[in-house]
């Protein structure tokens, strides 16, 4: 008899409940955010996607069914080629089921995947066939009653080792963030 390892399982779900999505929904229409896409987040993302070398970087606003990606970074030249010779589009919104950012959020904690194919849970995200994601990096927006309103994250379609330097950073940045978007809604600016 040979062993065969276990292998991902498609279509499983697999997204945690987020029984704070009410409420966080409730506070991000309060703070303005994650229903348009905002040029300062986009800049943001812009920046932490050279500061990374990731293709792909988001500050990422999640709902109760959906993600919306108020601040986007992607290649000019999407790095994934399909076997039909099209390339997947990226947008702004994603089901909630999609990526690994709900993750983020519902455990309040950063998330490093240097490789999702080593890990079954994640290693079956849609995000994985659909665009070619292989690593991950994100960390959460929490706002300073401690909601994790969204999260701050990159991506790559070949594996990284972000390692302790990019786990530090992408948490630094991702709490003054947090703070620059809570002051801005108390001020009435855009982030």
């Amino acid at each position: 008899m040979s062993y065969e390892p276990p292998r991902p399982v498609r279509g499983l779900l697999l997204t945690p409940e987020d029984k704070e999505a009410p409420a966080r929904v409730h506070r991000l229409r309060r703070l303005g955010l994650g229903e348009r896409p905002e040029p300062a987040l986009d800049a943001f993302a812009d920046h932490l996607a050279q500061l990374t070398g990731a293709p792909y970087a988001m500050v990422n606003f999640i709902g109760e069914q959906r993600q919306f990606f108020a601040g986007l970074r992607v290649p000019v030249f999407p790095p994934v080629v399909r076997e039909d010779g099209t390339s997947p589009e990226v947008g702004r919104v994603l089901p909630r089921g999609h990526g690994f950012c709900p993750h983020v959020v519902v455990r309040r904690k950063a998330l490093v995947l240097e490789d999702v194919s080593d890990y079954p849970r994640f290693a079956g995200n849609p995000v994985v066939d659909e665009y070619g994601i292989r690593s991950y990096l994100g960390a959460p927006l929490l706002d300073s009653s401690g909601m994790a309103l969204g999260t701050v994250s990159v991506s790559d379609v070949a594996p990284r080792a972000w390692g302790k330097a990019g786990l530090e950073t992408i948490k630094a940045l991702a709490a003054d963030l947090a703070v620059r978007l809570e002051r801005s809604a108390e001020d009435g600016l855009p982030p």
